[in-house]
């Protein structure tokens, strides 16, 4: 099943096998411009220009509650493994941690002084790293059960607009409006390897279930393959 959010305030559920449409949910009052599955696949959680998140269940197309607390658009939404925590990040510049099953808000992390991009969570759930944008442009790793800050990464040059772990949890990868995609410590924040390929925008990075590859999107319109660890 895929998930895609709209301008036109819905959601849409399809079909992988046959690419036919299957559900579309609704209620949002503003565009959507993030989804996210849980793990189990049982819910799908929506970001929206509304400022709420609105959790669905997947299989029925309904609506099972909705999170208020952003101040501006909900950029990003990612589930922790587990399933139990979600991540929100807004266009006011704060992450918002949830319990998943409740709806509760646990934590705010605060630190951001424009936009949040991007929310990613490592394999274990102990760390949840961010993508800052516009005034910022730089990668925050927070540690999930207390809050806290623990390291700030610095290397691209402007906003950072999508931030993922490698399977093993060991390497961070961030894309970024300056072209690049940075390769980085997931537990130092120590910088590795810079990928330079895209003539325009990163928009989106994401590792193969195996860690050994790395796809990467773009604003030039090319979707990029690479080698993990990078063959320097």
């Amino acid at each position: 099943m895929v998930a895609s959010g709209s301008w036109d305030e819905t959601v849409r559920l399809w079909d992988t096998h046959t690419g036919k449409h299957n559900k579309t949910l609704e209620g949002h009052t503003n565009g959507v411009v993030s989804v996210a599955f849980s793990p189990d696949g049982n819910i799908l959680a929506s970001g929206s220009d509304d400022e709420t998140i609105r959790l669905w269940d997947t299989h029925t197309g309904k609506h099972n509650k909705t999170l208020e607390g952003h101040t501006h658009r909900v950029v990003s939404v990612a589930f922790s493994p587990d399933g139990n925590t979600l991540a929100s990040a807004g266009r006011e510049g704060s992450i918002r941690l949830w319990n998943a099953h409740t709806g509760k808000h646990n934590k705010t992390l605060e630190g951001y002084i424009s936009i949040v991009f991007s929310v990613a969570f490592s394999p274990d759930g102990s760390t949840l790293a961010s993508g800052g944008g516009f005034e910022d442009g730089t990668i925050r790793l927070w540690d999930v059960h207390t809050g806290k800050h623990k390291h700030t990464l610095e290397g691209h040059t402007t906003m950072v607009t999508s931030v993922m772990f490698s399977p093993d949890g060991n390497t961070l990868a961030s894309g970024s409006n300056d072209c690049t995609i940075q390769l980085w410590d997931a537990h130092t924040g120590k910088h590795k390897h810079t990928l330079e390929g895209h003539v325009n925008q990163v928009n989106s990075v994401v590792f193969s279930s195996d860690g050994n590859t790395l796809i990467s999107g773009s604003d030039d319109g090319t979707i990029l393959l690479w080698t993990c660890p990078p063959q320097m």
